[in-house]
């Protein structure tokens, strides 16, 4: 005999009714647990300059990494593998990086920068001083969200279901702003330290927790 069928079989032997524990677990799907709360950087946008002109076009045709479409935009994107970033670079030397996760990574999606410069013939001198413009954090706030009650009741919303189904909360006084979605998945944009975003983060989940209860 099937071992199934023996446990099955010893519960109508011993009479035990239909709600016990074990039966309930055979006939209920377990629940799903509520999201945790969980938040962590995605993205690190920052700008620097490295005090020298670049000849883009030469950069153009000696690096296969780059790509310079000067009559569409006129700076020069070069995309670094590891860590996985692509920056920005301006003739006049600014630099804007985008896709770090951390400030080293950053640091060193930079040097890589400076590096391919030195394959041409340019060597940078100056230890660029870096400046964060955004960071964008995503995750979860651990609990599920009303968007219909989060737009009538808190202020500085934007929800439009029919065309996007996550509801935009601002921040002004911190300069951020919240996608939310009904799951308690939520991005942060905005905000420039890690610390704002553990700060805003804790900010949007009070008045959440005013609202929703």
């Amino acid at each position: 005999t099937r071992p199934s069928s023996i446990m099955s079989g010893s519960i109508r032997e011993r009479g035990l009714p239909e709600s016990t524990p074990m039966a309930a677990s055979k006939a209920k799907p377990k629940e799903a647990e509520p999201p945790k709360r969980d938040i962590s950087i995605v993205n690190i946008v920052v700008s620097t300059s490295l005090e020298h002109d670049i000849p883009l076009e030469k950069m153009a045709a000696t690096l296969s990494n780059t790509e310079y479409n000067p009559e569409q935009f006129p700076g020069l994107v070069i995309r670094i593998k590891e860590p996985k970033t692509s920056a920005l670079i301006f003739s006049s030397g600014k630099v804007v990086c985008t896709g770090a996760r951390t400030m080293e990574q950053v640091s060193e999606a930079i040097k890589k920068i400076i590096k391919s410069l030195e394959k041409i013939g340019i060597k940078i001198k100056v230890d660029p001083v870096i400046h964060i413009q955004n960071i964008v954090a995503s995750g979860s706030v651990g609990m599920a969200l009303n968007l219909n009650t989060l737009a009538m009741k808190l202020d500085n919303t934007e929800y439009e279901p029919e065309q996007f189904p996550g509801l935009v909360y601002k921040l002004p006084e911190d300069k951020a702003t919240f996608l939310l979605f009904s799951n308690g998945k939520i991005v942060c944009t905005g905000t420039k330290s890690e610390e704002e975003v553990l700060r805003v983060v804790e900010k949007l989940i009070k008045n959440l927790k005013k609202v929703l209860g």
